[in-house]
C-alpha cells in the first residue's frame, strides 16, 4: 500500500517540479540577476556569453527544481500515509492539509525569523548559527502544524469553513508574535524595501505553488485510481441470471 502513496507522490512532484522549474527559469532567475546587477554593478557582459549564462541557469533551474519537487513529493507520499488516519476530513481533502501543514513547517515558520535572503545580504550569525535557529524554528513550525491540526480535527465536525478558520488561529498568532519578539537576523544594504519584499514575496508564491501543486495532483491521481479500481470491480462482479 505504502508503495502506491510513494509512487502518486513521485508522480505529483514530477508535475509540480516541471511548473515550478519553469517558474524559477522565467520569475526567479531575472529578478535575481537584477539584484547581482544592483549589489556588484558588474556592468555591461558581452551578449553571447550572457545568453549561455542565461540558458545554462534555466537549465539548471528546471533540473534542481525537477528533482527537489520530486523529492518532495515522496516525502509527502510517506508522510501522508503514517499521518492520514490522524486528519480528519475526506481523502481530498487531507493532502491539501498536509501540504499546508508542511509549508508552514519547512518554510513559514523558518521565514519569520530568516526570511529569505536576496544576493548580497548581511547575516548577524553564521552559517551553524542559521543552521541550528532553523531547526529549531522547523521544530516549533511542527508543533504550531499539529495544534492547528488537532483544532481542525476538534472544529471541522460543525463544518469544513469553521475547522478551517478554527485551526487558523495558532498560525495566525505565531505569524504575528513571532517576529514581534524576535531580533532582525539579516539586512539587505544598498536595495530598496519593495525590492526586497518583491523578492521575498516571489520566493513564498513559488514555494507555496510548489506545495500546492503536489497536493493537487496528488489527490487528482488518488481520485482516478479509485474510480479505476470501482469501475474494474463492477466489470469483474459476477451478473445475476434471470
Amino acid at each position: 500500500m505504502v508503495y502506491g502513496y510513494l509512487r502518486r507522490g513521485v508522480l505529483a512532484g514530477g508535475v509540480a517540479g516541471v511548473a515550478y522549474g519553469l517558474f524559477v527559469a522565467i520569475v526567479a532567475n531575472p529578478l535575481t540577476e537584477s539584484i547581482h546587477e544592483l549589489q556588484h554593478d558588474h556592468g555591461h557582459a558581452g551578449e553571447s556569453a550572457s545568453v549561455v549564462a542565461e540558458s545554462t541557469t534555466a537549465i539548471v533551474s528546471v533540473g534542481g527544481g525537477l528533482l527537489w519537487a520530486i523529492f518532495l513529493g515522496g516525502l509527502f507520499a510517506l508522510a501522508l500515509f503514517v499521518f492520514e488516519p490522524a486528519i480528519s476530513g475526506s481523502p481530498t481533502v487531507k493532502p491539501y492539509v498536509l501540504a499546508g501543514a508542511g509549508f508552514l513547517t519547512i518554510s513559514v515558520t523558518p521565514w519569520l525569523v530568516l526570511p529569505p535572503t536576496t544576493p548580497g545580504a548581511e547575516q548577524l550569525y553564521t552559517v551553524e548559527g542559521r543552521f541550528a535557529i532553523y531547526g529549531g524554528l522547523v521544530l516549533a513550525g511542527a508543533a504550531v502544524s499539529v495544534v492547528a491540526v488537532s483544532i481542525y480535527n476538534q472544529f471541522t465536525k460543525n463544518g469544513p469553513v469553521v475547522g478551517v478558520a478554527a485551526g487558523v488561529t495558532p498560525i495566525v498568532g505565531t505569524i504575528l508574535v513571532l517576529p514581534a519578539v524576535t531580533p532582525t537576523v539579516v539586512t539587505h544594504p544598498g536595495l530598496s524595501t519593495d525590492l526586497v519584499a518583491a523578492y521575498q514575496g516571489m520566493v513564498v508564491v513559488g514555494q507555496a505553488g510548489l506545495w500546492l501543486l503536489v497536493a493537487a495532483t496528488f489527490s487528482w491521481l488518488q481520485r482516478r485510481e479509485s474510480s479505476a479500481a470501482v469501475s474494474h470491480a463492477a466489470e469483474s462482479a459476477p451478473t445475476e441470471s434471470v
